[in-house]
């Protein structure tokens, strides 16, 4: 089947049948199929579109081209969370080991910066020794012996979806959403769950920018793992500012410690993690309902087991045994410091979330290209959310840079994103609708 007539068939709006997807899956794995081809089927469904049932289609033969993983004898449930993306986005870092501390096991493959989000497996890669590809063998002893394993796609789970992910992020075709939706639920079929929590953001930051864009997202991967036969729930929420207040892969990772640790917890980064690991637990049997859920979550977080879990997959992994006790021994500085001043007194009113990822991104710290090396100290720390009221010159966020002309350009581009007025906005709430 020639990989040109299928590009054709979607170029002009048709469907593609079941043969036609599998031949194209198959051209991602054993590399029949040129880049140029790959990303001009990826173009193709962008601009066209796919339904529902091509969807499924995609997603089964994705996850099929690989290994699925099985999970027998198990002694509590095998559940995931997976996020559509955001800026600062750190929440698998600390929801993977909070839930594992209730009792869940959870196998999370996790993915790369993609576009002008950050990617979990890049944060994970800026601790020194940290494996994020561990053989079969040991990633399944580590999830059954400690509950939890955070690691990135492996050569033989779904590398169909691996190649075309990484095509995507540098073709301009990430905001699709039967491609969203068949790449992460290839991955998380794939890994044998029985429950899965999806965060879809919404907002400037998010691929999904409007609401409308997010509810078909959600609805999307909800139905499409649901006739799989994979029990989600999806919450839509907000990505109109940065999450939390450090962005950057290595200062993501320090927020994570000290957030399991109990030293800082923004709160609408601690609303958007309990509100997810509960709708794990209630998914999993673990809890009865989700308030019974968050109780067990913050008795988790305060009696420190979510942070001891945290340090033994570090440290299964191959990461540092000190990692929690001494991050800064361990987690790579950017040389150069400087804040970003408030251009006047007044209340920061918005963000344009999107562009600050993307500035992430031009400082090194998310690539420009499938494959380029990462600079995993650059990023913004202290941020300040929106409605803070600030006096001029007084900074509201501090850029980590290689060199000084790299924080100056990045101090003026963080200004030439923020919004400024004399009244707070109006609240938004984390959580905007429930899907499933």
């Amino acid at each position: 089947m020639l990989a040109q007539e299928i590009i054709r068939t979607k170029r002009d709006g048709r469907a593609l049948d079941a043969a036609q997807i599998e031949a194209f899956v198959k051209g991602l794995t054993d590399g029949s199929w040129s880049e140029g081809q790959v990303a001009a089927l990826g173009m193709a469904v962008f601009l066209r579109g796919m339904g529902r049932d091509e969807a499924v289609l995609l997603t089964r033969a994705m996850m099929h081209s690989g290994r699925v993983m099985q999970w027998p004898g198990m002694p509590g449930p095998v559940l995931d969370k997976h996020s559509s993306g955001g800026v600062g986005d750190k929440v698998s870092l600390m929801l993977a080991p909070l839930v594992a501390a209730c009792g869940g096991y959870v196998p999370m493959i996790a993915g790369r910066g993609l576009g002008h989000t950050g990617g979990t497996v890049d944060k994970l890669e800026s601790i020194p020794g940290y494996t994020t590809t561990p053989d079969p063998a040991a990633f399944d002893r580590i999830v059954r012996t400690l509950g939890c394993a955070v690691i990135g796609q492996t050569a033989d789970l779904a590398p169909a979806d691996k190649r075309f992910y990484a095509t995507r992020d540098v073709t301009a075709t990430v905001e699709s959403v039967p491609l969203i939706t068949a790449s992460i639920l290839s991955k998380k079929l794939a890994a044998g769950l029985q429950g899965l929590a999806m965060d879809v953001k919404c907002g400037n930051g998010a691929f999904a920018a409007t609401p409308a864009f997010a509810r078909e997202l959600a609805e999307s991967i909800v139905a499409v793992a649901t006739g799989a036969g994979l029990r989600t729930r999806a919450l839509i929420t907000d990505m109109n500012q940065i999450l939390g207040t450090e962005v950057g892969n290595a200062l993501e990772v320090l927020e994570t410690i000290r957030y399991l640790r109990g030293e800082a917890r923004e709160p609408r980064l601690h609303e958007v993690t309990l509100a997810l690991a509960a709708e794990m637990l209630v998914i999993g049997n673990l809890a009865p309902d989700l308030s019974a859920a968050r109780t067990q979550l913050q008795a988790a977080l305060d009696s420190g087991a979510a942070a001891e879990k945290f340090a033994q997959m570090v440290v299964a992994l191959g990461g540092p045994a000190d990692l929690l006790d001494a991050p800064a021994k361990h987690l790579p500085a950017a040389p150069v410091v400087v804040p970003v001043p408030a251009p006047r007194s007044g209340v920061l009113t918005g963000m344009a979330t999107r562009d600050l990822g993307l500035l992430i991104v031009e400082m090194g710290g998310g690539r420009r290209v499938a494959g380029a090396r990462i600079d995993m100290r650059v990023g913004f720390s202290a941020v300040r959310p929106v409605g803070s009221a600030c006096q001029a010159g007084e900074p509201i966020a501090f850029v980590h840079a290689a060199d000084k002309p790299q924080a100056e350009r990045a101090v003026a581009s963080y200004l030439a994103a923020t919004q400024w007025g004399d009244e707070p906005p109006p609240s938004t709430p984390l959580v905007l609708a429930e899907v499933g």
